[in-house]
Protein backbone atom coordinates (compact mmCIF):
# COMPACT_ATOMS: atom_id res chain seq x y z
CA UNK A 1 0.00 0.00 0.00
CA UNK A 2 1.42 3.39 -0.95
CA UNK A 3 0.05 6.74 0.17
CA UNK A 4 1.49 10.02 -1.04
CA UNK A 5 1.58 13.07 1.22
CA UNK A 6 3.05 16.51 0.74
CA UNK A 7 5.68 17.58 3.25
CA UNK A 8 4.86 20.98 4.68
CA UNK A 9 7.16 22.22 7.42
CA UNK A 10 4.24 24.01 9.08
CA UNK A 11 2.06 20.91 9.38
CA UNK A 12 3.07 17.65 11.07
CA UNK A 13 3.18 14.50 8.99
CA UNK A 14 0.16 12.29 9.64
CA UNK A 15 -0.09 8.56 9.04
CA UNK A 16 -3.53 7.73 7.71
CA UNK A 17 -5.77 5.30 9.63
CA UNK A 18 -5.69 2.87 6.69
CA UNK A 19 -1.88 2.68 6.81
CA UNK A 20 -1.89 2.31 10.62
CA UNK A 21 -4.42 -0.54 10.33
CA UNK A 22 -2.38 -2.24 7.62
CA UNK A 23 0.71 -2.00 9.86
CA UNK A 24 -1.41 -3.30 12.76
CA UNK A 25 -0.46 -0.41 15.02
CA UNK A 26 -2.74 -0.20 18.04
CA UNK A 27 -4.12 2.96 19.62
CA UNK A 28 -1.77 4.21 22.34
CA UNK A 29 1.08 1.98 21.19
CA UNK A 30 4.53 3.54 21.41
CA UNK A 31 6.30 3.78 18.08
CA UNK A 32 9.96 4.29 17.22
CA UNK A 33 10.91 6.40 14.21
CA UNK A 34 14.28 5.91 12.52
CA UNK A 35 15.61 8.10 9.72
CA UNK A 36 18.46 7.10 7.42
CA UNK A 37 19.39 8.18 3.90
CA UNK A 38 16.07 9.88 3.24
CA UNK A 39 13.97 6.96 4.50
CA UNK A 40 11.80 7.06 7.63
CA UNK A 41 11.02 3.71 9.23
CA UNK A 42 8.28 3.41 11.84
CA UNK A 43 8.48 0.40 14.17
CA UNK A 44 6.65 -0.64 17.32
CA UNK A 45 8.77 0.30 20.32
CA UNK A 46 10.03 -2.85 21.98
CA UNK A 47 10.29 -2.53 25.75
CA UNK A 48 13.80 -3.06 27.05
CA UNK A 49 14.61 -4.96 30.22
CA UNK A 50 15.87 -1.70 31.73
CA UNK A 51 12.33 -0.25 31.49
CA UNK A 52 10.92 -2.98 33.75
CA UNK A 53 12.76 -2.02 36.94
CA UNK A 54 13.93 1.16 38.63
CA UNK A 55 17.66 1.70 39.05
CA UNK A 56 17.38 0.74 42.74
CA UNK A 57 15.48 -2.46 41.93
CA UNK A 58 18.08 -3.33 39.29
CA UNK A 59 20.91 -2.85 41.86
CA UNK A 60 19.15 -5.18 44.33
CA UNK A 61 18.57 -7.85 41.66
CA UNK A 62 22.17 -7.61 40.46
CA UNK A 63 23.46 -7.95 44.04
CA UNK A 64 21.27 -11.01 44.65
CA UNK A 65 22.43 -12.60 41.39
CA UNK A 66 26.07 -11.98 42.30
CA UNK A 67 25.48 -13.52 45.74
CA UNK A 68 23.85 -16.59 44.19
CA UNK A 69 26.71 -17.04 41.73
CA UNK A 70 29.23 -16.74 44.57
CA UNK A 71 27.34 -19.44 46.50
CA UNK A 72 27.40 -21.72 43.45
CA UNK A 73 31.14 -21.20 42.97
CA UNK A 74 31.73 -21.90 46.66
CA UNK A 75 29.79 -25.15 46.35
CA UNK A 76 27.02 -24.09 48.71
CA UNK A 77 24.25 -24.82 46.22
Amino acid sequence: MAVAVKNNNKTPLVVSPAVRRRARFKSGQELELRASSGVITILPKVPSADDEYTAEQRRIIDAQLAEGLADIKAGLL
